[in-house]
């Protein structure tokens, strides 16, 4: 490499975030002229029509950066995680603007999974002694690997309903998972995690702040933000296997599920809610955390800082708790998300109460 990781690392994040100020707002003006909308519905938390294109420049962004400052002669699975962003993005964009058969979307999800599982050899190996379980079989680690990618490519994807929510949950994962991977010497993660961070943290301030420019990152930038996510949570407990240096992590299973609690527990969540009534796990609702806390009187920018602030205390527990064991450390953070998820139903409910006047 020319430069030292450190000043690569800072122009993956520098440059991600130029090319997505820059662009959006040429892609907003293209998406007007061309229709390109989310228009308002009984299932949407907006209520004018907005451009869903957003994740174009999200996508222009990663690939750009990530393409530019990692050493990819050294790491050629990253090539692989490359090919796979572009997959979905075009999965992502075909469902933007002409909307997609959700079969078909899961197929060329599931492409994605293999293309990362199979070519780029990323794959969980292990499951850290969880259930006693420590080396997985070879084609058991391909198809967990695969699960778990779509499972959290359909999470990240599921959550991005109110204004910063996904965006601002991809920050503070992002900004995680690539601290560790900076502390712990994987500088190909790190830029990786980096281009992601500076994509998000631009349309962040799009998505919340905007007014002629306003944008959704739409299918495109969920399904990209998902995939991308899976490969740094799977690479996160991969080397936290062989690590044992000053930063190392136990129960690094639990601590990852801790990281990504909120897109893994909402989902979960609604496809109990779901299933217990008798439909579809996939059918649409307002059953969705961030539907919930809306209903608790707050706006949208009220919503996900409450919900940002959630996830930041579970990292900030699963890092502290990480000793507790993969089991202990499973149960509070399951504990927990049931608590809040149990306290805002009360809530909702208290508020509906008619109250009595007394004379």
């Amino acid at each position: 490499m020319w430069f030292h990781p450190n000043i690569l690392i800072i122009f993956s994040l520098l440059l991600s975030f130029v090319i997505v100020l820059v662009s959006v707002p040429s892609i907003v003006k293209v998406a007007q002229h061309k229709q390109f909308y989310d228009e308002p519905g009984q299932r949407k938390s907006h209520h004018k029509n907005i451009p869903n294109l957003g994740g174009i420049a999200i996508f222009a962004g990663i690939i750009i950066a990530t393409g530019l400052f990692a050493d990819l002669t050294i790491s050629r699975e990253l090539m692989q995680v490359l090919v796979a962003v572009v997959v979905v993005f075009f999965i992502g964009i075909k469902d933007d603007i002409l909307i997609i058969a959700p079969a078909k979307k899961l197929y060329g999800e599931i492409i994605a999974a293999f293309i990362i599982v199979i070519l780029g050899d990323i794959r969980f190996t292990s499951l850290h002694g969880f259930l006693g379980v420590h080396e997985i079989n070879y084609i058991y680690s391909i198809l967990l690997t695969a699960f778990v990618i779509v499972v959290l490519i359909n999470s990240f994807n599921l959550i991005d309903g109110i204004d910063g929510l996904a965006s601002g949950i991809g920050i503070v994962v992002s900004l995680t998972f690539g601290t560790w991977f900076y502390l712990v010497g994987n500088h190909n993660y790190a830029i990786l995690s980096a281009a992601l961070l500076g994509a998000l943290i631009a349309f962040f301030g799009f998505n919340v702040f905007g007014k002629q420019n306003k944008i959704f990152m739409g299918d495109t930038g969920s399904l990209i933000m998902g995939l991308v996510m899976s490969v740094l949570a799977i690479k996160f407990n991969e080397a936290c296997i062989t690590y044992n240096g000053p930063y190392a992590i136990s129960s690094a299973p639990a601590v990852s599920f801790g990281i990504l609690i909120i897109p893994l527990f909402d989902t979960m969540r609604v496809f109990i809610i779901r299933i217990s009534r008798g439909i579809s796990p996939f059918h649409p609702d307002r059953n969705h955390l961030h539907h919930r806390v809306l209903k608790l009187g707050f706006n949208h920018i009220e919503s996900t800082a409450v919900i940002l602030f959630v996830n930041v205390m579970f990292i900030g527990l699963a890092f502290v708790f990480q000793s507790t064991g993969i089991i202990s450390l499973m149960i509070i953070n399951l504990g927990l998300a049931l608590s809040f998820s149990i306290l805002t139903e009360y809530l909702i409910r208290k508020n509906k109460q008619p109250k009595h006047v007394t004379a």
